[in-house]
């Protein structure tokens, strides 16, 4: 990584051409922890501490940073988040860290972890984790927040052994393992620490799909498979408001989470691309949709 005139160019973390690569800095260090890039509407988010890409608070801060910006970003459509190199997305936590400071430290760094994935959640684009290695501890928890994961084929595994530390996966492992998998599988991969492949993890339907190729290729087959949710291919704003009717409905009762669909439906009937999309299926023709 080399920076200059305060433009950060990456040459391992997404090789991938850009048209806008930049750090996301907290403001408590000068380190580059988080890379924000974007590439035909496609949001790359690289989290990047060698050699386990571990996450501590200043990392945090960055990816939260980054995801605001993501967010707000009207050239970005979908977000994709992944690991620095070839062998890990994340590790999780800094041990390290976690062991230098108080249990008031651990508590309040959790919450933050918390808020952080719960605003990844309710960011109304879709998200997708590259899983480029392995992707275990709080790694597999950032990847859970997403709305799908793609994982390279025999880059590593997947799992929360957090038991083996004598404590629970903290940063909605519990939570978001159970809606996935259900409450007596993932109480058993919890509790034994078990890591499985990525094959697995296909199987139990934690990861969507598992692609072959070395790294740049990988990454090149996520850009291209996250570029058909973005405009003129899809209509990105239906594409977010479906992510968002899923995810709100998902914890409230059946009648209050018609009414959100209800309410995210009317706002894409007064949308531009509603009515490219009708008009468009009216009279045989291919949508061009905008994102608006």
């Amino acid at each position: 990584m080399t920076t200059t005139k305060g433009t950060t160019e990456l040459r391992d973390a997404h090789p991938v051409k850009t048209n806008d690569v930049s750090p996301v800095t907290s403001g408590l260090g000068a380190k580059t922890l988080v890379h924000y890039a974007v590439r035909d509407g496609v949001a790359w988010l690289t989290l990047d501490d060698p050699p386990a890409n571990t996450y501590t608070y200043e990392m945090m801060l960055q990816f939260d940073a980054a995801i605001l910006r993501a967010r707000m970003d009207e050239t970005a459509h979908v977000i994709v988040i992944t690991g620095q190199g070839e062998k890990f997305f994340s590790a999780g936590a800094n041990i390290a860290m976690l062991n230098s400071v108080t249990p008031q430290f651990k508590f309040c760094f959790c919450l933050q972890a918390n808020e952080t994935l719960n605003r990844l959640e309710n960011t109304p684009k879709l998200v997708i984790a590259a899983l480029n290695g392995h992707t275990v501890g709080g790694g597999l928890e950032i990847a859970m927040a997403a709305d799908l994961r793609l994982a390279r084929k025999d880059a590593g595994k997947v799992g929360l052994p957090e038991i083996n530390l004598g404590v629970l996966p903290g940063t909605g492992g519990t939570q978001r393992l159970a809606r996935i998998l259900g409450k007596s599988k993932s109480i058993e991969l919890m509790v034994t620490g078990k890591l499985f492949t990525f094959e697995e993890a296909k199987e139990w339907g934690v990861v969507n799909d598992v692609v072959a190729g070395d790294l740049a290729s990988f990454q090149q087959q996520v850009q291209d498979f996250a570029k058909q949710f973005c405009p003129p291919n899809k209509a990105s704003k239906a594409v977010g408001h479906i992510k968002r009717s899923v995810q709100t409905g998902w914890e409230i009762p059946l009648q209050e989470a018609l009414a959100v669909e209800r309410e995210l439906q009317q706002q894409l009937f007064q949308s531009e691309d509603a009515k490219e999309g009708i008009d468009a299926y009216v009279k045989k023709r291919v949508p061009k949709f905008k994102g608006k």
